[in-house]
């Protein structure tokens, strides 16, 4: 069954998860009315938090299914929290979380906090820190090269960073091969700091003062100090009260087709529960991961659609264990701890989370929550629920003390992170070229501008900027499609 085209909306948010949400609530605040089109049946995309109970009379765990913290950098995230109602709920990392735990030969060492840390730490050998206070008269390396991150650090510090500092950090923010990831494209900072001053350990000395004075100056908080935060209910209220406030929000609402009419109309074609409609807008914007945008955009433009496609989402389980306390001999007194390549481990990491936030387990309980697979070991994420359980079961074991758990809940998901591989930034310029040819379409999703919850919200927000900027100056000249309806 087919309707035609119905009701206009100043923008169509295609895609629910948290950058559309925040891009339709930021909308929305500017008064425009928005609708959004998700098709899943519920909003929020990867976020999800979940509580199970931990024996007869222990209370609840609460856990999550994606990710677990957001980095409170820029005060635009505590309006965005206040507007919603919900600045009350956050919670702020404990203490304890600020260590961080990296795995070498076979046991847990706290990572480096600081310059100085940097000098006496364990995790790196004598030789590694000599290479740290030489790197400022390596040489540049060649201009124009899209250069991976593994032959960046392995020029300007050497293998044993690569293999205990840099590795494990790309595993735990990309689950990504640092081989093909490019430098530019996912760490455009450090990328910058050899550009533009010759050196990360000189350009970084150099712009930290003035770095300081702008962050100062625009409210902005640096990642390094920046505080990790969460919601007593978990993260999913951040994303549940986004889904209450952009406008009309229709889940279960698969977009098949996307054109643009004679007059400018963008045009959504719908299925939803067996019948089929279309949605027109003054504005659409692609919220969905780039395999799902390359769909809709392909009968537009066969290069993007090509680029979109050539984005790779390795697969990814999460699994959430729940301890007593007397059954895991580490002290669990951090973040969590990273497993690098060269260990040999069978997860990627884990998360201390009930050392993280409170409440997250009872009292005498533990949660923690590991990860496996992604561009290392694809193939144990796709594994049975029973195989990737006992591969999580057996890092706790040796790495932590574990011992049985209460109960272990696995979470896969089949296309996990986009990896900013090399040629990333040749994709996005064509993701640019089609939006500047085509006013009204816009793409706002974490394959552009970063992983992070904090980058969502910031992509989502500035992207809002953008849309709402498009369309105050395109009103003189466009026909207001309400008044049609």
């Amino acid at each position: 069954m087919t309707q035609s085209a119905s009701r206009a909306a100043d923008v169509i948010v295609v895609g629910a998860g948290l950058s559309g949400l925040t891009l339709a609530f930021e909308l929305a605040e500017h008064g425009h009315e928005v609708e959004v089109l998700e098709a899943a049946l519920h909003p929020g995309g990867v976020i999800g938090s979940h509580r199970r109970e931990v024996g007869a009379g222990g209370g609840e765990a609460l856990y999550e299914y994606g990710p677990n913290s957001a980095m409170d950098t820029s005060p635009r995230v505590n309006e965005m929290l206040h507007a919603l109602g919900v600045h009350d709920e956050r919670i702020d990392a404990q203490l304890a979380a600020r260590k961080r735990y990296v795995l070498r030969d076979g046991r847990l060492v706290a990572a480096p906090s600081g310059p100085l840390s940097f000098l006496t730490t364990p995790l790196l050998s004598a030789r590694s820190k000599w290479a740290l206070l030489r790197e400022p008269f390596v040489p540049r390396g060649p201009a124009g090269v899209d250069e991976d991150v593994a032959h960046f650090v392995e020029r300007r510090l050497g293998r044993e960073w690569l293999d205990y500092a840099v590795e494990p950090l790309l595993g735990g923010i990309y689950a990504g091969n640092p081989r093909e990831i490019s430098l530019a494209a996912a760490f455009p900072r450090l990328h910058a700091l050899e550009r533009d001053h010759g050196s990360l350990l000189g350009g970084a000395l150099r712009g930290a003062r003035a770095g300081r004075r702008a962050a100062r100056s625009e409210g902005r908080v640096a990642r390094q100090r920046a505080v990790s935060f969460s919601f007593r209910r978990g993260m999913q209220t951040l994303t549940d009260a986004l889904a209450l406030r952009v406008g009309r929000l229709i889940c279960a609402a698969r977009v098949e087709s996307l054109w643009r009419d004679g007059d400018g109309t963008w045009v959504v074609g719908v299925q939803r529960r067996g019948e089929r409609f279309e949605r027109r807008a003054r504005a659409v914007v692609l919220a969905v991961p780039a395999y799902e945008a390359a769909k809709l955009v392909l009968p537009l433009a066969v290069d993007v659609a090509h680029a979109l496609e050539g984005i790779v989402y390795p697969p990814l389980a999460t699994v959430t264990t729940v301890y007593r306390r007397g059954d895991v001999r580490h002290p669990l007194d951090g973040f969590g701890f990273l497993a690098p390549r060269v260990e040999h481990p069978p997860v990627l990491g884990t998360l201390f989370c009930s050392s993280m936030f409170a409440h997250r387990a009872p009292v005498g309980f533990v949660t923690l929550t590991s990860f496996v697979g992604g561009r290392r070991n694809p193939e144990l994420a796709q594994g049975s629920e029973q195989l990737i359980t006992a591969n999580v079961l057996r890092s706790n074991q040796r790495f932590l003390g574990a011992g049985e758990p209460l109960f272990a809940v696995v979470r896969k998901w089949p296309r996990a992170i986009p990896q900013y591989t090399l040629g990333h930034a040749e994709r996005l310029a064509r993701v640019e070229r089609l939006e500047a040819t085509l006013p009204g379409l816009r793409f706002c999703c974490n394959w552009r501008g970063g992983v992070s919850i904090a980058d969502c919200i910031d992509s989502g927000m500035s992207g809002a900027d953008r849309v709402s900027a498009w369309l105050k100056a395109d009103t003189a000249r466009q026909p207001d499609l309400r008044a049609a309806c």
